[in-house]
């Protein structure tokens, strides 16, 4: 992907995180347990503000969309800012690129007591009791 498809494929990202919290997307802290388009658009933009370069432009074009998140002027403004910030950094470009192919994954629970998650790092207790005859 080039920087425009990246661009153009962050930016719904950050407008769902914007319309879920304001202006205050640029520096709430993101709950380990958010997995959704809103928490994706929350990592995109802590990733894009962690560079020095460019951030200024970002978080102007952020605050602005927070006052209107339905503006296609101001959607294609930040679209314009974070093609800016990926032209000459590969690295986050890379990093968007993960973020935002990792975003579509679907997971499911079927079944009674069914858990759903994409990766379990423990022990996954659904609240049943576990007896072991001997």
């Amino acid at each position: 992907m080039d920087a425009a498809e990246i661009s153009a494929a962050v930016v719904p990202y950050i407008t769902a995180a914007t319309v879920a919290y304001g202006h205050a997307v640029l520096t709430r802290v993101e709950d380990a347990a958010a997995v959704s388009t809103v928490g994706v658009g929350q990592r995109i933009i802590q990733r894009i503000m962690r560079r020095e370069r460019n951030q200024a432009d970002v978080a102007t074009a952020v605050s602005d969309l927070a006052e209107d998140p339905d503006d296609p002027d101001l959607q294609a403004t930040l679209r314009v800012q974070i093609k800016k910030a990926l032209k000459d950094d590969p690295d986050l470009k890379r990093e968007l690129q993960e973020l935002v192919s990792g975003a579509g994954d679907s997971i499911q629970s079927i079944g009674e007591r069914s858990i759903a998650a994409k990766s379990i790092d423990g022990i996954a207790n659904t609240g049943n009791d576990v007896t072991i005859n001997r």
